[in-house]
């Protein structure tokens, strides 16, 4: 029978201690960080908070020259070029990634895997100086005149595409926002799908169910949670992206019924404007743009969470 070092385990002890301090202070160094972050933005937002109250936030002018300035143009940019990607990207991601994981050829499946990575590494300038300069003419020559003759008629939905075509504007930047965010999205619904058990699927083959019976049947129920951390992985991206939506989106301050006006997002307004801004109330209110954005981001992640743990409850706590 061994006999235990006393030495040993006291030193086991001491830096077990150690490894559990070490990783409570770096948790706590999160929480500090982030709370700065935010104490930041708000002490630097407060004047222009102060000087427009809410209708900072329900305003849609904004004028430097007068000093009067308000952050509706540039949230509403931002939410509708963020759903437009993911309309676009979840979707076609998905089916990717489902490909990949359930049909894909084994010869094909380690390139189009490498593809995704590559993609997912190219800068976003490089994103947004080829959707300027290939992307855009080619949706003012040829989609938006399409889009304008024969969905612009149609009603309710036929008033987002009128107008003249532009090329750039918010249908730009959502597509943009699409491509760069779809890497993400593909890549970790390809890695939550590659986790289901091949007993599951197999007996659910076994049982005589097609192929798309297991994937929707089984597949999917089981990699739900994963499913939507990605959809939130990409979402963020999109509410966050700057300077590829700075090159296509126009950078007006003002909404539009049709998504083929130019317009802004948060990002881009303070991309384009801080290193000009010329007074303390004008560097305040970007300020104050940044002060939305974190809350936005914020607000999607404490939805995302209340998403994640409702599944859980739904599927008895198994996933």
């Amino acid at each position: 029978m061994a006999i235990i070092d006393q030495g040993h385990a006291a030193r086991q002890l001491i830096y077990e201690k150690v490894f559990r301090s070490a990783t409570l202070c770096a948790a706590i160094l999160v929480l500090l960080i982030l709370g700065g972050v935010g104490a930041s933005l708000v002490h630097g937002a407060w004047p222009a908070l102060h000087r427009f109250g809410t209708g900072f936030v329900t305003r849609e002018i904004w004028n430097p020259v007068t000093q009067q300035f308000g952050a509706l143009g540039p949230m509403y940019g931002t939410i509708v070029t963020s759903l437009i990607a993911m309309l676009l990207a979840v979707p076609t991601g998905f089916g990717i990634a489902l490909f990949l994981t359930e049909l894909c050829p084994p010869w094909l499946k380690r390139p189009i895997g490498i593809a995704i990575e590559l993609l997912a590494a190219v800068p976003s300038i490089i994103f947004g100086i080829w959707g300027l300069f290939v992307l855009a003419p080619i949706l003012q020559s040829q989609t938006q005149p399409w889009l304008i003759a024969h969905v612009g008629a149609v009603p309710v939905i036929g008033s987002l595409f009128r107008g003249p075509p532009f090329g750039i504007g918010i249908l730009t930047a959502g597509v943009v926002l699409a491509i760069m965010v779809l890497p993400f999205i593909a890549a970790t619904m390809r890695d939550v799908f590659d986790t289901v058990p091949a007993m599951l699927k197999e007996s659910g083959y076994g049982l005589g169910a097609t192929t798309w019976e297991v994937i929707w049947h089984i597949v999917v129920p089981h990699s739900r949670v994963g499913m939507v951390g990605g959809v939130m992985l990409g979402l963020g991206r999109a509410l966050g992206e700057t300077m590829a939506v700075t090159f296509v989106i126009g950078n007006a301050h003002r909404i539009s019924a049709s998504l083929l006006a130019p317009g802004s997002t948060i990002a881009s307004a303070i991309a384009n404007e801080f290193t000009e801004a010329d007074g303390d109330l004008y560097t305040s209110s970007l300020i104050a743009l940044g002060l939305l954005l974190f809350l936005i981001t914020f607000t999607v992640i404490a939805l995302a969470q209340a998403m994640l743990r409702r599944l859980e409850r739904q599927s008895g706590g198994r996933l």
